[in-house]
């Protein structure tokens, strides 16, 4: 199926303080130069923020992983579970319509979804709070039909109690997740005929569908709000809504030197108490403005997006032949205060870029940049 960005984008995008730190934590469990490891998370988050997935928010997440545009297109572009369009406000509805489901009835779910919702799958209902689809196997075949509304399952449905469903959703109701026709889990509907000793103490619920009711989330989408943000990897919990400087990742273990993005690793392991910054002695020569007017476009250089080319220019950096002349020490100081993309300068070796750039020569990023339009505003 061709995946398009929706025609009607937002101006802007960013994340709410609680979901940046979260966002923030989760690069940091990649070692440097692997931060687009952590795309599909932090795209996951950008969506539950804002109930689908936009260009702006796309772009976002890219620049903060030191990726091009056009590369966190192509994953949310490839992945269905990434929402590419509008989304009701309130649930948006995925019936599942592979083989096991559709004999015991998804389309009898469909119809009530066109009924009750919209005529056609990703269309809003009138009112912009339900919108729906039907995808490929959810895996809870045991349980067929069903279907997944937000993080949730609702399982051995019927299209009666599906219309129950939408409606008690509608009246601001949480319909319990799970199986819908009375079983605990995956059991036999008879009831177990085996491990009949496990089924004494059991909790009112299944685990997951325990859990969901237990702290009240269901269909709710992540705000950042849930639960405190925990990172035992960098050795402590952090508290929710308190956007923390992330810790300083681990150095890779080898320099990938590839053209897909992934970037070489020069700069040397941070220690885990703070360093002194770089003095302002080691401050690269600067120019008020651009010589003549006419910056050059320093996007050409991989790693180098609006924002950091924005940065730079308000440090006094606006063409290649400066950034070439750079040296180690004037990486570093330029490394140190580059504010929210600090590192990028060594981790990208863009002094080696910029001597190219400079020489009217161009990299294999440059050529693929003027090639797709990748930074086009």
């Amino acid at each position: 199926m061709l995946r398009r960005l929706h025609p009607d984008q937002p101006e802007t995008f960013a994340f709410t303080p609680a979901n940046q730190a979260w966002a923030e934590a989760q690069i940091t469990k990649y070692p440097e130069g692997r931060q687009a490891s952590a795309i599909i998370p932090i795209l996951w988050r950008a969506q539950e923020q804002e109930g689908w997935l936009t260009r702006p928010a796309i772009e976002h997440v890219a620049e903060m992983l030191g990726m091009a545009y056009i590369r966190a297109l192509e994953v949310a572009s490839f992945y269905f579970m990434f929402q590419l369009q509008p989304v009701g406000s309130v649930a948006h509805i995925q019936i599942c319509g592979t083989t096991s489901c559709m004999i015991c009835g998804a389309e009898d779910l469909v119809a009530v979804c066109k009924d009750k919702i919209a005529k056609r799958a990703h269309e809003l209902s009138g009112d912009g709070r339900f919108s729906w689809e039907e995808v490929e196997c959810l895996g809870s075949c045991a349980n067929a039909p069903m279907a997944q509304i937000g993080k949730d399952y609702y399982e051995d449905l019927t299209a009666a109690r599906l219309g129950e469903i939408i409606d008690e959703m509608a009246a601001g109701k949480v319909p319990v997740p799970g199986p819908q026709n009375g079983r605990y889990a995956s059991e036999p509907l008879a009831g177990l005929t085996s491990l009949t000793e496990y089924d004494s103490g059991k909790t009112q619920y299944n685990a997951s569908v325990q859990l969901a009711t237990d702290i009240g989330d269901t269909i709710k989408r992540i705000d950042g709000t849930e639960v405190p943000l925990i990172t035992p990897w960098q050795g402590k919990p952090e508290a929710a809504n308190e956007p923390t400087k992330p810790a300083d990742p681990k150095p890779a273990t080898s320099n990938p030197a590839d053209d897909t993005g992934v970037t070489k690793q020069e700069a040397p392991a941070s220690s885990t108490a703070k360093p002194e910054g770089p003095s302002d002695a080691n401050k690269p020569a600067a120019l008020d403005a651009a010589r003549e007017g006419e910056p050059d476009d320093l996007k050409l250089i991989k790693g180098v997006g609006p924002k950091l080319e924005t940065l730079l220019n308000e440090l006094g950096f606006y063409h290649f032949d400066q950034i070439a002349a750079w040296t180690p020490r004037e990486v570093a100081w330029v490394d140190e205060n580059l504010e929210g993309f600090k590192g990028r300068v060594s981790r990208d070796n863009w002094v080696e870029q910029a001597d190219t750039l400079s020489k009217g020569l161009e990299t294999d990023f440059s050529k693929s940049a003027k090639k797709d339009g990748i930074y086009k505003e």
